[in-house]
């Protein structure tokens, strides 16, 4: 049996990884801006300012449209919670400054999709703001974790969230919501990368052990969810619009990363590292 590394350890052997990946993603990562994407033009103040209160029939945006988007912006908005989950296990040197850039990238997504809403009058902003509130307070929390289940929680997660935010773009709704969707999916797909990279640094370095933290994490993942107004849930309503469907994870989150990772053509497991590897056969 390999022998297993601690957190702190593999912190440390894997630092100088992530100070390669955190500069190759910052090299490649498009500087975008968010207040590019909002026609200002379009802006009128509401009541409280002396103007008109939001009315449904000032959307122009299709129903799937508002709820894929309302789902994206509430996702972001929780960042605090994501923030202090991924925080508290990378809280050192590159890793920490990972956190810092992530952080930022997710929170650009919240800034513009939220200005484009408001400025454009797309969803009631008084009923998006009362599911804010909700879902912050309800927070976010994983179960405790080991740091090679965090790396590939979050590669899959990327990966996830990368797919939502181009079926969002195929929807062509119009060609803001379309451009706004695929920058933020470019961003997805980049930090998908970062963490899948640390994942197969971690595969070369303890085998067995990633190979672990990799079915574990296949067996008992779950994207974000959303509680909406009407009782439903994010899950729920984005399969039935054809933007997310766990029934699809297989196909299009876990095997893409599998093969990146070499999980089936590796042969340097041992006993533990075969075992992890055969709960995965049915992804081959």
């Amino acid at each position: 049996m390999q022998n297993l590394l601690t957190d702190r350890e593999l912190l440390q052997s894997l630092a100088d990884e992530v100070e390669l990946n955190l500069r190759r993603h910052t090299a490649v990562a498009d500087g975008w801006q968010p207040h590019d994407y909002v026609p200002w033009d379009d802006g009128r103040n509401f009541a409280f300012l002396g103007g008109t209160d939001w009315a449904p029939e000032q959307s122009e945006l299709g129903e799937v449209a508002k709820l894929a988007l309302t789902v994206s912006v509430l996702v972001a908005d929780n960042l605090p919670s994501y923030h202090r989950e991924i925080g508290k296990y990378l809280r050192t040197g590159a890793w920490w400054r990972w956190v810092g850039r992530w952080t930022a990238e997710e929170n650009r997504h919240e800034i513009m999709i939220r200005n484009y809403l408001m400025t454009t009058r797309s969803v009631d902003p008084v009923e998006l703001e009362r599911m804010r509130m909700a879902h912050m307070t309800t927070g976010f929390r994983r179960p405790a974790m080991h740091l090679l289940d965090v790396l590939a929680t979050c590669a899959f997660e990327e990966a996830a969230a990368a797919i939502r935010h181009r079926n969002t773009a195929a929807l062509e709704e119009n060609s803001m919501v379309t451009a706004m969707a695929n920058v933020i999916a470019a961003d997805d797909e980049l930090q998908a990368v970062f963490f899948a990279n640390l994942v197969a640094a971690g595969l070369d370095l303890a085998p067995d052990q990633a190979m672990r933290a990799i079915a574990d994490r296949v067996a008992d993942f779950k994207v974000p969810s959303v509680l909406l107004a009407d009782g439903r849930t994010s899950d729920e309503v984005l399969a039935a619009a054809g933007i997310y469907d766990r029934a699809d994870e297989a196909e299009l989150v876990f095997k893409p990363l599998l093969e990146r990772w070499g999980v089936f053509t590796r042969t340097d497991f041992g006993e533990e590292g075969e075992k992890a590897r055969a709960e995965l056969a049915h992804l081959r």
